[in-house]
């Protein structure tokens, strides 16, 4: 599994990028809550790397800054909005005839949506476990900006997801700009623990729906 070094606006950030033969496109993957031990190496962004891999894409998870040999330290969720950015760039810098996609967990869906959203690179977005309130206020994001997302945007949230349950994530969603899909993992609850290969199963399934969606062939 190759590691690489990015650049961000605090200086290093470390990364795995994964690549499959004759790739269709490729994917930034997105940490949860670094203030709650969230890394690249979090067992359900790897499930959601994982997915891209099935789906034939190739897959690049980074540290946010402050987390593993990232430089800099934890900004709220503003520098890890510019984090998101830069590896969005160099993505696209490494693939630029391939379209991109951007997926994350728990508040890198956030990150998903507030850097992937408005980048037009960005064809159509993957979010897990979309988090509608927290204890650490960082965490939450004004809900219009899930709404305002133009691209394909899927959602695979845990049954009993005390951070947003799914019918909550559905009115959220009501009135998007953009064409929407939820899908529900039965049985657990925020992290997935209790059933990670479903959340695996649902990430490639939404990918799918994605890849059709902004008609990537």
């Amino acid at each position: 599994m190759p590691q690489v070094d990015l650049t961000g606006p605090a200086g290093r950030l470390e990364a795995l990028l994964e690549e499959v033969p004759g790739a269709r496109f490729a994917a930034l993957v997105c940490h949860p809550h670094p203030r709650f031990g969230g890394t690249m190496h979090n067992h359900a962004t790897y499930r959601l790397a994982r997915a891209v891999r099935a789906q034939g894409g190739h897959a690049l998870r980074f540290n946010y800054r402050g987390v593993g040999l990232s430089a800099g330290a934890y900004d709220r969720g503003l520098g890890e909005v510019e984090d998101t950015r830069a590896a969005l760039g160099w993505l696209a810098a490494r693939h630029p005839d391939l379209p991109l996609l951007c997926c994350g967990f728990s508040f890198g869906s956030w990150m998903t949506i507030l850097a992937g959203g408005p980048e037009p690179r960005v064809r159509g977005l993957l979010l897990a476990g979309l988090a509608l309130r927290s204890a650490d206020l960082d965490l939450v994001r004004d809900a219009a900006d899930a709404r305002a997302v133009e691209q394909p945007a899927a959602v695979v949230q845990a049954e009993r997801d005390a951070f947003g349950l799914p019918d909550d994530v559905r009115a959220v969603l009501e009135g998007s700009r953009g064409p929407r899909r939820l899908a529900v993992v039965p049985g657990t609850t925020h992290l997935f623990t209790e059933d990670l290969p479903a959340l695996q199963r649902e990430a490639e399934a939404a990918l799918g729906w994605l890849l059709e969606e902004a008609r990537i062939p």
